[in-house]
């Protein structure tokens, strides 16, 4: 199962993490989109450039689908091949997906996804539908078949969260509602690491919430967003983590992408500083998770 690929990759690089490239135009370094042209090809430059200097420190990568197709078609083609690329690297690849408003939609995304599998290349699959088990049903059917695994976002990690996500309904907070569904399309088939090919996503905000996630859904695999945020630290991550060090991933993102801004520089050094930032990353979740 795909899952299993990811806690192995986890294991070989001693590294939990995953690296979100979801970044805001002013954040690309200027002489990238100076000799592309455009920011499309600027942008598929700046993710491959970044992934041949992390292969080997970091073992996943996040792409968002909107983030390219929002660019025009020129997006789209540079997101397949950054999907490519990084699948040829050997990273785990993750694809955010577009949300879906309707039980319609949501089957139709899913069947554009799987069954154009050569042109989204990717491991596993992110989505957020707080439209309930419509939105993750069509998504959950194909998993076997695919090979791939299905991340959810239960609870994020942006400061508003808690204005609807925290809210009770029946003794329970909305969070722990919509855990529960995501928890039904669980696979009764036990895999190599013991983490389901459904997943979680939660909160690198929250020590709290973790902490419940990882004791009630033990074999829900949990990606930890929102490591960037000023909320966030790696001792509120080490949560989501079981006592080998496993069943966990935290995701990073503009720390690392944008370390050039952080350092104030003119970005020409960007990977030197992104490397920096990412074993900075590592260094800080591994005082806190062992893994075995």
């Amino acid at each position: 199962m795909s899952i299993d690929r990811l806690q192995e990759k986890i294991r070989k690089t001693k590294n939990p993490s995953i690296l979100d490239f979801d970044i805001m135009k002013e954040q690309l370094p200027p002489h990238l989109l100076a000799q592309e042209g455009t920011f499309p090809k600027a942008y598929a430059r700046f993710c491959m450039e970044l992934m041949d200097a992390l292969r080997g420190l970091i073992p996943a990568v996040k792409l968002s689908f909107a983030s390219f197709a929002l660019l025009g078609t020129e997006g789209l083609v540079s997101l397949s091949k950054v999907l490519d690329y990084g699948k040829r690297l050997g990273y785990y690849v993750v694809l955010e997906v577009p949300e879906a408003l309707s039980a319609q939609r949501a089957s139709a995304n899913a069947e554009l996804i799987f069954n154009h599998a050569d042109q989204w290349q990717c491991d596993g699959i992110l989505l957020s539908s707080y439209i309930g088990s419509d939105g993750i049903k069509p998504y959950a059917a194909c998993l076997e078949d695919s090979g791939k695994s299905l991340f959810v976002a239960v609870r994020t990690a942006n400061r508003s969260a808690m204005e609807l996500q925290d809210l009770l309904t029946g003794g329970r907070n909305v969070y722990d509602a919509k855990t529960d569904v995501v928890n039904r399309f669980k696979n009764t088939q036990a895999t190599k690491s013991g983490y389901d090919r459904i997943a979680l996503v939660g909160p690198a905000s929250s020590a709290a919430i973790l902490k419940k996630l990882r004791e009630k859904y033990k074999n829900l695999f949990i990606m930890v967003d929102g490591y960037d945020y000023p909320n966030a630290n790696a001792k509120n991550c080490a949560e989501a983590f079981d006592k080998l060090g496993h069943g966990a991933v935290v995701c990073g993102g503009t720390q690392i992408t944008a370390a050039w801004q952080l350092a104030e520089n003119d970005g020409v050094d960007y990977l030197e500083d992104a490397k920096e930032a990412a074993e900075r990353m590592k260094k800080n979740l591994t005082r806190y998770v062992n893994v075995l």
